[in-house]
């Protein structure tokens, strides 16, 4: 709304219908005093006023207007007819003025600033509107951001607190397995022994006695075995620190360890140059023990087994990642010719206790390979293999050269 001011009614009146007639509301006061009244009511986007009137004049309003924080930035047209001297035109626009324009006033050109200025207040009062929805905005997000901060300090706290209770549970754990596993290997190793003087000093003669003796020492070995990998399986939860390791040296220790099984099978184990990685040694020896140790176990009856270790380095994490002389991980490779399984049964592999094979022809404790997933998955690497039954297995690693 434009607010004009003057004492003489007549002006008042003519220059009301101007406005109107381009769909402007207004309103009037006629005299100075009248003006600051209503101006402290309402909201005006402009004032249009006459310099020269009784009591308050033009200048004084404005520079009361100039005074009051609510009121100091509405523009103010000033119109006259006596006072268009300079001095007069300089006063006006010392007071605060946003325009001196002199009569007779040139209605177009007074139209043209009356929209200008109506103009800018919408796109003021528009952009204190966005203001004031950014302020709220922030305000609601700086409140959402502290409880979050808040809940996030509150989750990590008590996160902190079950990790802790699971590692005392942990260390617990793998305490009570170390005493189980030595007051269970205990009794195992003296049945092994009576049983085994039991058929040396009464039973030579006596086929039948020997053989279940036989059939019995073999069933504790067998439980000897399975309390010896579930410790194995429980210890990967401790906490050990990696080191620089030649997997050149720790292959072929595995090697060496199967030298009497690899002459007896006459097996023949081919292998590429390995990289030197960031791992804990015993562990990944572990791993090679075992995807050997099967290779070994579940070879063909009609050709010797043939093993072949190979290793690139490849860009990514990932089995077909591209090979890199620069690449910052490994994939081994472990391969054989023996008798393979179904890939639909992938998955089970590596879950503890399952076993693909009949136990009869082929001893296991179903452990091994869920002993190599469980090592591989905490160095950060990736195992998995291909097969088809009757054509040998490949065991695919992917290890990162750092540790992470």
């Amino acid at each position: 709304m434009v607010l004009i001011v003057d004492d003489i009614k007549a002006n008042i009146i003519a220059l009301k219908k101007t406005l109107e007639l381009h769909n402007i509301d207004v309103d009037t006061a006629e005299s100075g005093e009248e003006a600051l009244k209503k101006i402290l009511k309402t909201n005006y986007c402009l004032i249009i006023m006459d310099v020269q009137m009784p009591g308050l004049d033009g200048f004084e309003v404005v520079k009361i207007l100039s005074g009051n924080k609510r009121t100091k930035d509405i523009p103010v047209i000033f119109l006259s007819a006596l006072n268009i001297e300079k001095k007069y035109i300089f006063k006006g626009y010392e007071t605060g003025a946003v325009e001196y324009i002199t009569k007779p006033v040139d209605t177009d050109l007074l139209m043209l600033k009356v929209k200008t200025f109506i103009k800018i207040y919408e796109q003021q009062n528009e952009l204190k509107g966005i203001k004031d929805l950014l302020s709220k905005e922030i305000k609601i997000r700086k409140e959402a951001q502290d409880n979050l901060e808040i809940k996030i300090a509150e989750r990590t706290k008590e996160l902190v607190l079950k990790n802790e209770e699971l590692e005392l549970k942990n260390h617990e754990l793998q305490q009570f397995a170390w005493v189980v596993s030595h007051d269970l290997n205990e009794p195992i190793r003296k049945i092994q022994i009576f049983i085994k003087i039991i058929k040396d000093l009464y039973l030579t003669a006596d086929a039948k006695g020997v053989d279940y003796v036989n059939r019995t020492i073999k069933s504790a070995e067998r439980m000897q075995t399975l309390i010896t990998d579930l410790l194995a399986y429980s210890r990967l939860s401790a906490q050990v620190k990696p080191e620089v390791t030649d997997l050149n040296i720790v292959l072929q220790e595995v090697l060496s360890d199967f030298d009497y099984l690899i002459e007896r099978k006459n097996a023949i184990v081919k292998t590429t140059e390995l990289p030197t990685i960031d791992s804990i040694p015993s562990q990944l020896r572990q791993v090679f023990q075992n995807l050997i140790g099967n290779a070994l176990k579940f070879s063909g009856a009609d050709e010797p087994p043939i093993i072949e270790i190979t290793s690139e380095l490849i860009v990514d994490k990932s089995f077909d990642s591209p090979t890199s002389p620069e690449g910052k991980y490994c994939r081994i490779i472990v391969k054989d010719n023996g008798i393979g399984f179904d890939e639909i049964y992938l998955d089970r592999i590596f879950v503890i206790f399952q076993s693909l094979n009949d136990r009869q022809t082929y001893e296991g404790t179903g452990i091994g390979l869920a002993i190599a997933k469980k090592i591989i998955e905490k160095h950060n690497g990736l195992i998995t293999a291909k097969s088809e039954v009757g054509k040998g297995a490949s065991f695919i690693i992917v290890l990162p050269l750092k540790y992470e």
